[in-house]
């Protein structure tokens, strides 16, 4: 869980020690580290003439940089390419380090800047990955959005990329894992750019590694392409056309399915979250938690406008990141509004942050999109089990508990939005008018509670601090991403891995006499 983990047993290697851990935990791939002080070492009287000071004062080491002849090989497949695109991750964003006295001063490390740049002078589309947003402006002309959406290139008649370079962006499960949905397995050049070789080729064939700060890595990279002596590189304009669109894609079944559900009377998640990004605040940061919560998040990001966006979920189902990354998000800047986005399950990991955020007056609005249920274990269960049961085990939530009387119990605006009204109003807070009966006479009853998602999320922006919204959407339909995730089949040869990669089932053939073989 940490890069470095150390107990103190003297007082006088404090500080040899304390250098050595902000230099582990600020060197290469950034991480973690853990120093444990124990009270006696404390209370323990300093000779200051035997204190170990270590390297606590002098200057930091110098960031790495790219192999010339990589930098000069990455140029050749760019010019090769016809379809190439960049997914930024952590990796690829601006960083300040400290200088010569590192206690007091720091310097920027401009990695976007210059990724902007590349993208600006060839015309290359820009994705980041959905742990990150990589600090790439939302309103770039070459910003495409989340990688996630290369997925949809095979579903809309379109070819996958042939080049894709890789700054600072894990492979793995956020990057649709060995599917090749996102990164392509056949027909694709893939080029990784890390501070951290490990990190390089963890889980994909990787054409051409290159073990390098990301700033100076692309800071080469356009050297080498300005400097060419043959016609300058442009990506081909159709190529931009079609990466570019992906930003403004909408699942049309979802555009045309009803905004509230017929069957239950609640909204339907994607219209819900739609319309939320749609009222908040341009650049805003918005810290995405939750399962299916997370999915229809993602899919309706660019509706935002965000300035950051970042998805705080880990592997293996690892939920309630999104309170302390939000935490984090406001208190490095308290004039900007960090949006808490949790699914009612992922909601009650640390739900009493929400003390936090009040005490500190932290703008912080925490929307938990709420079906009462545990949704993406519930889809699975349908997907998979769904013709041999009707049991659905350990996927109900309660609908009477109320994340908005919570809220206003830690002394914050905390607002329901419920389209069935079947729930009464808080005790805590002054009557008010159901979002359903407001709005002009005649109005769609749908359209009335959409325009309650907005006029919710403007009256607790306007407070200045923190706020909580309890918004009730339908179970269903399943995010899109869920579906692809879950990898239901009914063929005989596969065992399915819910979210993750199905395995091929193993038989056991007889031997000639009846004994088992291998």
């Amino acid at each position: 869980m940490t890069k470095f983990a150390h107990r103190l047993t003297t007082v006088l290697e404090i500080p040899r020690i304390v250098s050595l851990a902000w230099r582990t935990a600020s060197s290469g791939a950034p991480g973690p580290i853990l120093l444990d002080f124990p009270i006696d070492v404390l209370f323990t009287p300093v000779e200051v003439e035997r204190v170990a000071w270590g390297n606590i004062t002098a200057p930091p080491v110098s960031l790495p940089g790219p192999d010339a002849d990589a930098i000069k090989g990455l140029a050749q497949l760019l010019k090769g390419a016809e379809r190439p695109v960049i997914i930024v991750g952590t990796g690829a964003r601006n960083v300040s380090i400290p200088m010569d006295n590192w206690i007091n001063q720091t310097k920027q490390i401009q990695a976007t800047e210059e990724i902007a740049t590349l993208a600006t002078s060839i015309g290359l589309p820009i994705f980041h990955s959905p742990k990150h947003s990589g600090g790439i402006p939302y309103d770039h002309p070459f910003s495409a959005g989340s990688a996630t959406t290369l997925a949809l290139l095979p579903a809309t008649g379109n070819p996958q990329p042939d080049l894709l370079i890789l700054i600072g962006a894990r492979t793995g499960f956020l990057l649709g894992g060995r599917t090749g949905a996102i990164v392509p397995t056949s027909s694709c050049k893939l080029v990784q750019i890390d501070l951290d070789g490990s990190e390089t080729g963890r889980s994909e064939h990787v054409d051409l590694a290159i073990v390098s700060d990301a700033r100076l890595a692309i800071s080469a990279l356009n050297a080498e392409l300005a400097h060419s002596t043959t016609a300058k590189f442009k990506v081909p304009e159709s190529w931009i056309r079609t990466a570019l669109g992906l930003r403004s894609w909408r699942a049309p079944h979802n555009e045309s399915e009803p905004k509230i559900d017929t069957e239950n009377g609640h909204l339907h998640p994607y219209h819900a979250v739609k319309k939320l990004f749609q009222a908040l605040p341009t650049g805003s940061v918005i810290c995405i938690d939750g399962g299916e919560c997370g999915g229809w998040a993602l899919q309706n990001l660019p509706e935002a406008r965000a300035r950051l966006s970042m998805v705080c979920t880990g592997y293996l189902g690892f939920l309630g990141n999104g309170w302390g990354y939000a935490l984090g998000a406001a208190l490095a800047d308290r004039t900007q509004l960090v949006v808490n986005m949790q699914g009612d399950g992922s909601a009650g990991f640390h739900l009493a942050e929400l003390d936090t955020y009040k005490k500190f007056n932290l703008r912080v609005l925490t929307v938990v999109v709420n079906n009462s249920v545990w949704g993406m274990s519930l889809a699975g269960q349908e997907m998979i089990y769904g013709h041999v049961t009707d049991a659905r085990p350990g996927v109900a939530l309660r609908p009477e508990t109320r994340y908005d009387i919570i809220a206003q119990g830690f002394g914050m605006p905390g607002l329901l939005v419920d389209a069935t009204e079947a729930l009464p109003q808080s005790p805590l807070a002054e009557p008010r008018k159901s979002w359903a009966t407001l709005g002009p006479k005649g109005e769609d009853r749908s359209v009335k509670c959409l325009e309650g998602v907005s006029m919710a999320v403007e009256e607790i922006v306007a407070t200045g601090g923190p706020g909580l919204i309890d918004l009730r959407v339908s179970p269903k339909p399943y995010q899109d991403s869920t579906k692809a995730m879950v990898g239901a089949t009914r063929d005989p040869n596969v065992i399915v891995v819910p979210y993750y990669d199905n395995l091929p089932r193993p038989y056991y053939k007889s031997g000639e006499n009846g004994v088992n073989g291998n």
